[in-house]
C-alpha cells in the first residue's frame, strides 16, 4: 500500500514538473514571437522610409544593427512592438521572467520624439487591424481585456485607441460606472493615474451619463475598445488640465500646493475631482395627453386665481439684484456701526386714515391718492370667487390627480437618479448638510432659547444681581431675590422641570395650555422680568439673553433666524419703546432679521376698554410706521430698527370658531362690537396698510416689508384661500392637505411654506401625520423651522434638530436636507448680499442656472428636475401660453 502511494506520489511530481516546463516554455516562446514580430515591424517601417528618401542617416547604429536579426514574416512575429524603449504591451507583465521591457527601455532611452510619435501610431493600426493575429499569438481573444496593465502614461491617437509606454511594475486601475457606495466613480476622478488600484475597463467619464441607465433600466456597459480615451482633463503623463470656463462650474477643486507638486490622491480627493454630470435620466411620459373640454375649462379658472393672486401681491418696482449687483460673492462685510443714525429729510407725503386704510398724497394740499389698493369690497368679492373654485368638485377631482402625479414623478426621478445626486453631492468640496446655511424661517423671539439656557440664566442672574428691583406688584418694588422669596423659591431649587416650560400631552389642542407654558414656574411676574421688553428694567434680562442667543448663532455660523416680535396695538407708543429697546442693547447681529408679529387680540383689549374699536388698533400699528416714513427724525431710533425689520405676521390661535366675512362687511370704526373680526377681515387690512407703507417706502428708496402670516395651522380654510390672494409666504399650511385645488394653486405660485411638524406635534397635528413629506415630494416650497424651541425642543442647536427629527423619521436624503436648507434661504427676508453669498450670486435665476452646488450642496440635477416639472404644470395650466419669467419672484 506504501509502495502504490509512494509511486502516484512520484508519477504527480513528474507530471507537475513536466507541466511547469511546458508552461515555462510556452511564455518564454511567446514572449520570444513578441519581440520578433516587433522587429519585422520595425524592419518594413525602415525599409518604406528608405524608398521614401529618408536614408539611414535617420537611422541610429544600434537600430541598423538590430534589422540584421528581425524575421520577415509578419504572420509568424508575435504582436509585439519595441524601439527605443517605447512600447505598446498587451499583457506584457511577468513574475517569471525579467521585465525585459523595462531594460529595452532603458537601453534605447534616447531616441527622438518625432519618430516615435510615428511609429506608435503604425504599430497601435497593426496591432488592432489584424484579427487573426489573436490566433498566432495562442492567447484566448477574452484574456486580453482581464490582463493587468503596468503604470502607463499616454498619447491620444484617435478616438477610441490610446498608446502607453511601459514605465513600472505599478498596475493602473481601469475605472468602472459605480454606485455611491464606490468611492471611486470615474477615471476623471483622479489628478494622476497612480491613485487607482481597479482593473476592469476603462470609460470616459462624458460617457457615464449614456452608459449609466438606458430606458429599460439596463446597464449599457459594453467598451467601444480595447483602450478608452482618457478625459479632456488629463493630458500625457496624467496631469490635469486646466477645464474651460463652461465645466469650472462642476469641476470642484484642485489640490496640490502653490509650487506645483501634486501630492497623490486619497479618496476625498479622488470624489471631489469628479465633475458633475451634465445630464439625468427624464421620465417621460407619452403620448402628451390634451386636456378634455372640462379639463381645459378648470385650467382656465386656475389661471384666473393666479391673475388674481399677481394683481394684489406688492412686488417691488426695482429688483434687490438690479439695485445692487453683486461681481464678488464673497462674504460681505459686517455692519461696523449698525445702530449710527443719519438724518434724512423730511418730505411732502401726507398719510391719512380712510375707512381703516391710510391714504397717501403728494402734499396735505392734494387730493389724488398716490398708491391705489384693492378695497374691502373688492377683496372679499375675489375671496368669495376662491371659496367657490376650490369647492367645485370638478376642479378638486383634477388638482388632485395633479398632485398624484407630481408625487410620483418625483418618486420616479429618486429611483433613476439617486446615486447621481449622491455623487454629484460627494463631489462638491467642503459643502455638506451641516455648512450650508439654514434659515429658521419662523420663530417666536419670546421663546429663541432652550429651557437650559433660561434656567442657566435665572440661577446667574439670582445669584449676581439679586438686589436688582425688578418689578412693581401690589403697590411696592420688589427685588429679583423678593421676588423668589415670594414665590418660596430659591436659585437651588430651580430646575427644569420646576421651570415648566416645555410642552406636553396636556398641550394637545389647547392653545390656552401652550401659551401658559410662556410663564416660568408658572408665574407671570417672572415672564414679565425675564421674557418681557417692556417692564421695569427696559428689558435688560431679555435683551442680555437675546445676546446669548446671538452668539450661539454666530458661533454656528451656517444657522440664521428670523425672530417675531410683538407690537399689540394698544398704544402708539409701543414702537417707539420696542425701537429703543433694541437700539439701546445693541441689539444687532449678521445672522438674525425681524418680523413684526400682531396678535390678533381685539375682543380682550375691547373686553378691557383699551380700544373703542378696530380702527383704534390699525391707528396703533400703522400710523407710526409712515410717519417714521415720511420724516424719519420724528422717531430716529424706529427708523434704524425698520431697517432690520423685514417682514409682518399675525398671530394667534387660528382654531377659535368665527363667522366667514360677507362682502359688504362694517369698516373698522363701525367695529364696536366685543366679537374678534374673522382671521380675513384682519388679513385684508394689515394687507392694505402694508401695501400703500411699501409703495411710499420704495419711493423714497427704503427697506420694504413683506407679508408673511401664520395661516393654515387649524381652523377654517378659509384662512389659506385668503393668505393665497395677498401674502408672501406663510407660517405652517398643514390645513392645505385638506383642500387639493389650494395645495395645487400655492405649487403652481410657489408660496412659501414655513413648517413646524415638532411644533404642530404639541399642539394640533401627530408627526405621522403632518403633510410636510408629501408637501415636499410634490414640490411646494417648503422650509423647516423650529417655532417655539423653549417649549418644543431640548437642545442648544433646535433648528438641526428639527432637521435631524424630520430626516430620521420621513427618510430624507442629503440632498433632501439641503434642498429645504436652500429654500429657506429663499423665503427668508436677508439681504440680496448676503444671498448672493450664500446660494451663489446668480441666485436669483430660476432653474439650474441659479444654482451653486458650492454653495448650497444641492446637485443641479435636483433643480433642474424640479424646474422642469414646474414649468410644464404651468405651461400645462395656461395652455401653453405661460409666460414665464427668468428671474424669481421679487
Amino acid at each position: 500500500m506504501d509502495s502504490y502511494a509512494l509511486h502516484l506520489a512520484m508519477a504527480a511530481l513528474v507530471g507537475a514538473t513536466f507541466a511547469a516546463a511546458s508552461a515555462y516554455y510556452m511564455h518564454r516562446k511567446t514572449l520570444t514571437q513578441l519581440l520578433d514580430f516587433a522587429r519585422a515591424i520595425e524592419r518594413e517601417r525602415e525599409r518604406e522610409r528608405e524608398r521614401g528618401g529618408g536614408g539611414d542617416e535617420k537611422r541610429s547604429p544600434r537600430r541598423r544593427s538590430a534589422e540584421q536579426h528581425q524575421p520577415t514574416d509578419r504572420r509568424s512575429a508575435p504582436r509585439y512592438y519595441r524601439r527605443g524603449g517605447v512600447g505598446v504591451g498587451v499583457g506584457v507583465g511577468s513574475i517569471s521572467l525579467p521585465d525585459v521591457l523595462a531594460a529595452a527601455a532603458a537601453a534605447d532611452g534616447e531616441d527622438d520624439e518625432e519618430e516615435e510619435e510615428e511609429e506608435r501610431r503604425t504599430v497601435v493600426n497593426a496591432i488592432f487591424s489584424a484579427e487573426e493575429d489573436y490566433r498566432d499569438l495562442l492567447i484566448p481573444r477574452g484574456c486580453l481585456g482581464s490582463t493587468p496593465f503596468r503604470k502607463f502614461t499616454g498619447r491620444r491617437l484617435d478616438s477610441n485607441r490610446q498608446i502607453v509606454r511601459s514605465c513600472s511594475n505599478k498596475r493602473v486601475g481601469v475605472i468602472r460606472p459605480t454606485s455611491p457606495k464606490s468611492p471611486v466613480v470615474s477615471v476623471s476622478a483622479f489628478d494622476s493615474l497612480d491613485g487607482s488600484d481597479e482593473d476592469d475597463s476603462l470609460r470616459d467619464d462624458s460617457k457615464l451619463g449614456d452608459i449609466y441607465l438606458n430606458t429599460n433600466g439596463n446597464l449599457e456597459s459594453e467598451p467601444k475598445g480595447f483602450f478608452q480615451p482618457l478625459p479632456n482633463n488629463v493630458i500625457v503623463n496624467g496631469e490635469s488640465q486646466p477645464l474651460a470656463a463652461t465645466s469650472m462650474i462642476r469641476s470642484h477643486s484642485v489640490s496640490g500646493d502653490l509650487h506645483g507638486v501634486q501630492p497623490d490622491p486619497v479618496a476625498a480627493d479622488i470624489l471631489r475631482r469628479e465633475p458633475e454630470h451634465e445630464s439625468f435620466i427624464k421620465l417621460k411620459i407619452s403620448p402628451n395627453e390634451i386636456p378634455s373640454t372640462d379639463e381645459m375649462e378648470v385650467y382656465k379658472i386656475l389661471q384666473k386665481c393666479l391673475e388674481l393672486r399677481e394683481s394684489y401681491v406688492f412686488r417691488e418696482e426695482i429688483a434687490p439684484w438690479e439695485k445692487e449687483v453683486i461681481t464678488d460673492p464673497s462674504t460681505p462685510k459686517p455692519n461696523p456701526n449698525p445702530f449710527a443714525y443719519a438724518p434724512e429729510q423730511k418730505t411732502d407725503h401726507y398719510p391719512q386714515m380712510v375707512d381703516g386704510v391710510v391714504h397717501v398724497y403728494t402734499n396735505q394740499h392734494c387730493k389724488e391718492r398716490l398708491y391705489p389698493v384693492a378695497d374691502a369690497t373688492t377683496f372679499f368679492t375675489d375671496l368669495h370667487y376662491i371659496l367657490r373654485v376650490i369647492a367645485a368638485g370638478n376642479i378638486r377631482t383634477v388638482c388632485h390627480n395633479r398632485l398624484n402625479l407630481l408625487e410620483h414623478k418625483f418618486k420616479f426621478h429618486l429611483m433613476l437618479n439617486t446615486d447621481k445626486e449622491f455623487l454629484a453631492q460627494k463631489s462638491a468640496p467642503h459643502r455638506d448638510f451641516y455648512n450650508v446655511r439654514k434659515v429658521d424661517t419662523h420663530v417666536h423671539h419670546s421663546a429663541c432659547m432652550n429651557q437650559k439656557q433660561l434656567l442657566r440664566f435665572i440661577k446667574s442672574k439670582l445669584q449676581k444681581e439679586p438686589d436688582e428691583v425688578v418689578i412693581f406688584r401690589d403697590g411696592t418694588y420688589m427685588t429679583l431675590k423678593e421676588v423668589f422669596e415670594s414665590l418660596d423659591l430659591t436659585g437651588y431649587d430651580l430646575n427644569v422641570d420646576l421651570l415648566d416650560v416645555h410642552a406636553d400631552k396636556s398641550t394637545f389642542h389647547r392653545f390656552d395650555k401652550f401659551n401658559l407654558k410662556y410663564n416660568p414656574c408658572g408665574q407671570s411676574r417672572l415672564r414679565e422680568i425675564f421674557l418681557k421688553q417692556d417692564n421695569l428694567i427696559q428689558g435688560r434680562f431679555l435683551g442680555e439673553l437675546t445676546k446669548q442667543v446671538f452668539c450661539d448663532l454666530a458661533a454656528s455660523k451656517y444657522q440664521m433666524a428670523e425672530y417675531r416680535i410683538s407690537i399689540y396695538g394698544r398704544k402708539q407708543s409701543e414702537w417707539d419703546q420696542l425701537a429703543s429697546w433694541i437700539v439701546n442693547n445693541e441689539l444687532y447681529s449678521e445672522n438674525v432679521v425681524w418680523l413684526i408679529q400682531i396678535p390678533r387680540l381685539y375682543n380682550i383689549y375691547k373686553e378691557m376698554g383699551i380700544v373703542t374699536s378696530f380702527q383704534n388698533l390699525l391707528d396703533n400699528i400703522f400710523l407710526p410706521l409712515f410717519e417714521v416714513t415720511v420724516d424719519p427724525n420724528s422717531h430716529p431710533q424706529l427708523h434704524m430698527f425698520l431697517k432690520q425689520v423685514v417682514g409682518l405676521d399675525l398671530v394667534d390661535d387660528e382654531s377659535k370658531p368665527e363667522r366667514r366675512p360677507t362682502k359688504h362687511m362694517p369698516t373698522p370704526a363701525q367695529w364696536t362690537n366685543v366679537f374678534n373680526p374673522a382671521f380675513s377681515y384682519y388679513v385684508y387690512y394689515c394687507y392694505a396698510n402694508l401695501y400703500t407703507l411699501n409703495k411710499l417706502r420704495e419711493s423714497k428708496g427704503m427697506t420694504t416689508i413683506k407679508f408673511r402670516p401664520h395661516a393654515g395651522e387649524a381652523g377654517d380654510i378659509d384662512h389659506l384661500a385668503a393668505t393665497f390672494l395677498v401674502a408672501h409666504n406663510i407660517s405652517h399650511g398643514v390645513n392645505l392637505r385638506k383642500s387639493p385645488v389650494l395645495q395645487y394653486l400655492y405649487y403652481l405660485a410657489q408660496i412659501g411654506l414655513a413648517m413646524s411638524p415638532l411644533s404642530n406635534n404639541s399642539l394640533f397635528l401627530d408627526y405621522h401625520r403632518n403633510p410636510f413629506p408629501m408637501f415636499f415630494l410634490r414640490g411646494l416650497n417648503v422650509s423647516l423651522s423650529t417655532d417655539d424651541p423653549l417649549q418644543i425642543h431640548l437642545t442648544k442647536e433646535p433648528l438641526v434638530e428639527e432637521y435631524s427629527i424630520a430626516a430620521s423619521l420621513w427618510k430624507l436624503s442629503s440632498c433632501d436636507l439641503c434642498e429645504i436648507a436652500r429654500n429657506s434661504v429663499y423665503q427668508s427676508g436677508f439681504s440680496h448680499a448676503l444671498k448672493s453669498h450664500w446660494v451663489g450670486k446668480n441666485y436669483y435665476k430660476r432653474g439650474p442656472d441659479g444654482n451653486d452646488i458650492h454653495q448650497t450642496n444641492v446637485p443641479h440635477i435636483r433643480v433642474e428636475f424640479r424646474e422642469m416639472i414646474w414649468r410644464e404644470e404651468m405651461q400645462r395650466v395656461f395652455l401653453g401660453n405661460a409666460k414665464i419669467p427668468d428671474e424669481v419672484d421679487k
